[in-house]
């Protein structure tokens, strides 16, 4: 394989102590860029993410979205025989990532200090909800629970009621700094020949995507509001009706853009110097009032049309599709950014990852059965005194 091809990180292997979404996300990111991976699951039940659903071919499609190209192999690792072939892959390994109970890496002699002590080099990562000192360091922590505590959910749904984030957010944010955190300690051990020791806590993660509205609402000295499909501080931003019963999302993202709209959509010029209107938080303050206006122009268009009307004069606007209907858009489409993967129960399409290389394609490799690897890895990891018997 010439070097334009080969994947980044071909030659590092990873070994994945990880369970539902945060850290399985991490890792599957490695795999797609060419590391071994190596997914330690719990015998005759593993990742208990496998269970969540039927729906992928009988498979669960959390499972299926974030284990591809992984190794499974059942470990007990309470159990001594079982504990020697763990150790003996972690000490081949790069990257140790582990997102276990509170406490449980600790207790097993898995935490950082223990594995490092001995291999310097290794770049272990942990990743917990609310990290490890404090008085909820032994709190669990599930996706919607550390939305509830960053104060995602109470900015989210309509002014009435509360709504969670229709995907894993939190989990989906903790595994993105976990897998980033990783790539610089394999960047820094380049140059230094030293591994790193990284935590990351789903509290932290998410709480960094939850500043904006923490910065507005306590140095605005009121709540962020929540405002459905609308943004909260920015106008017009959302969707609005059109004459065929469809609704279309516009977003003006400056004072500039306002003044098109009134001028080429609105055919209300006189509304650009409107002290209501002239500035976003004006708009905002007023939207009760841009929302008519907007809507009154669209009645006499489709959808369609409406589109292509704000496409042609350089306002950025969206249909609302459902996720089945993500699956078949023609933008991927006409970009080739679908792939098949093999999965224990056939074939599945699977999204190319965000970040393309030119001249080069991600791994992809196959969705692992539970134990797929049990036999291969248990071989190659044997104790020299088992390998003889």
């Amino acid at each position: 394989m010439s070097d334009a091809t080969r994947l980044p990180l071909e030659g590092i292997t990873v070994v994945a102590l990880e369970q539902a979404v945060a850290a399985p996300f991490a890792t599957r990111q490695l795999a797609d860029l060419g590391a071994r991976v190596i997914k330690v699951e719990r015998p005759g039940v593993g990742d208990f993410a496998r269970a969540y659903d039927r729906t992928v071919l009988g498979q669960a499609s959390y499972f299926v979205w974030l284990n591809r190209g992984k190794e499974s192999v059942e470990l007990d690792i309470k159990n001594a025989t079982d504990r020697k072939v763990l150790d003996a892959i972690i000490a081949e390994a790069d990257v140790l990532i582990q997102n276990l109970i509170p406490g449980a890496a600790e207790r097993l002699g898995l935490d950082a200090d223990t594995l490092r002590a001995t291999r310097p080099e290794l770049i272990h990562c942990s990743i917990s909800g609310y990290g490890s000192i404090g008085p909820y360091r032994s709190k669990k922590a599930y996706d919607l629970l550390v939305q509830c505590e960053t104060g995602l959910v109470s900015v989210t749904g309509t002014a009435e009621e509360q709504a969670k984030v229709g995907v894993s957010i939190a989990d989906v944010a903790t595994g993105m700094y976990a897998y980033t955190g990783i790539l610089t300690a394999l960047y820094e051990r380049e140059r230094t020949s030293q591994g790193t020791t990284l935590t990351v806590a789903m509290l932290d993660a998410l709480g960094e995507w939850m500043m904006q509205p923490t910065y507005y609402s306590v140095y605005g000295e009121r709540e962020a509001r929540r405002t459905g499909a609308r943004h909260a501080s920015i106008a017009p931003y959302g969707p609005y009706r059109t004459g065929d019963g469809s609704s279309v999302f516009l977003g003006v993202q400056s004072d500039r853009e306002w003044a098109i709209v009134c001028r080429d959509v609105l055919h209300r010029p006189d509304l650009i110097d409107d002290p209501r209107f002239a500035r976003n938080p004006e708009r905002v303050e007023h939207n009760d009032e841009v929302t008519p206006l907007i809507e009154q122009a669209f009645a006499l268009l489709s959808a369609d049309a409406v589109v292509e009307l704000l496409d042609s004069r350089g306002i950025a606007c969206a249909r609302l599709r459902t996720p089945a209907e993500f699956y078949g858009h023609p933008q991927l489409e006409a970009r080739d950014k679908w792939r098949t993967i093999d999965t224990p129960g056939g074939r599945v399409r699977a999204l190319l990852p965000p970040v393309a290389v030119h001249g080069r394609e991600a791994a992809m490799g196959a969705v692992p059965d539970l134990g797929d690897h049990n036999s291969s890895i248990r071989t190659e990891f044997a104790p020299p005194t088992e390998a003889t018997t």
